[in-house]
């Protein structure tokens, strides 16, 4: 497993942008798919983006597409996650996972690597 690290997270008014960073290290991130999850208070964890090894292939949830962008930069182990147009609704944790197997799924279930979380306020 690769461990995950994201950053980026903070306090924003509705309308605004953040962008969140996940730094892989350890053993060799080639070939993961990097998924991006959220959780908010007393609500399940869902996905929101996810990007294959190449950065080609991509998959939002309906909720944000079109707001957010997933992209990566494979020679710094980065994948990052652009947040536009933020509303209240996207106030969570956000966690990013890898999957060593480069599915770019949107089930929790296909990603054994996970990060700490990194805290998003939007406040309305």
């Amino acid at each position: 497993q690769v461990q995950l690290v994201e950053s980026g997270g903070g306090l924003v008014q509705a309308g605004g942008s953040l962008r969140l960073s996940c730094v892989a290290s350890g053993r060799t991130f080639n070939n993961y798919a990097v998924g991006w999850f959220r959780q908010a208070p007393g609500k399940e964890g869902e996905f929101v983006a996810s990007i294959a090894w190449s950065g080609v292939r991509t998959n939002y949830a309906e909720s944000v597409a079109g707001r957010f962008t997933i992209s990566r930069t494979n020679s710094r182990n980065t994948v990052y996650l652009q947040m536009n147009s933020l509303k209240s609704e996207d106030t969570a944790i956000y966690y990013c996972a890898g999957d060593r197997f480069n599915r770019g799924s949107d089930f929790r279930e296909r990603y054994d690597s996970w990060g700490q979380g990194t805290h998003v306020t939007v406040s309305s």
